[in-house]
């Protein structure tokens, strides 16, 4: 464990139709934490550098790419409508391959990406666990398909692999 006055790097692996409030609520959890931890920073990474179209149309600017991405201490793989375009992208799979497994963590369907990479193979893991939209199962379910990964609802830390999957709460009684 790196102490209080070293720096760490989160990157925030972000794709086209990823949800905003992934990208936005990881960002902003390390921008509250600088205020106890200066030395903490989030970089934003996709597949190339430029401009990255999340869901309902807002534009990101990744900087860098995949391929120039520095190194990090944990990589945030976030959730989103276009995981399963991300989780058929070689090259997204390739870089995932090679972050060390407990330097990696998912929000919601980001674990459909770190499965597909085959970063969550043998571990307990979780993901979004109900179907919306066109989808006939929903992702907790597909998740769990191969056998390969022991899936849970809510929140599960594996050998220091977090993923997470939604939530229940007064305000949102239903998450998806």
């Amino acid at each position: 464990m790196k102490s209080r006055s070293q720096a760490a790097r989160f990157g925030v692996l972000i794709y086209p139709d990823v949800e905003p409030i992934d990208v936005g609520g990881t960002v902003g959890v390390v921008s509250m934490a600088r205020r106890v931890l200066p030395e903490l920073q989030a970089t934003v990474i996709a597949r190339r550098l430029g401009p990255v179209r999340l869901a309902g149309g807002l534009r990101v600017h990744a900087d860098p790419g995949i391929d120039t991405a520095p190194d990090c201490d944990v990589v945030v793989v976030c959730g989103g409508a276009g995981w399963p375009q991300a989780a058929a992208d070689q090259a997204i799979l390739s870089y995932l391959r090679g972050l060390r497994p407990e330097a990696v963590a998912s929000v919601c369907t980001g674990a459909m990406i770190l499965a597909a990479a085959g970063v969550l193979d043998g571990r307990i893991a979780t993901t979004r666990r109900h179907a919306v939209g066109p989808e006939t199962a929903s992702p907790l379910e597909l998740l769990g398909r191969s056998g390969a990964i022991q899936t849970a609802a809510a929140q599960v830390v594996d050998a220091d692999v977090v993923t997470g999957g939604g939530c229940r709460s007064r305000l949102m009684p239903r998450c998806i």
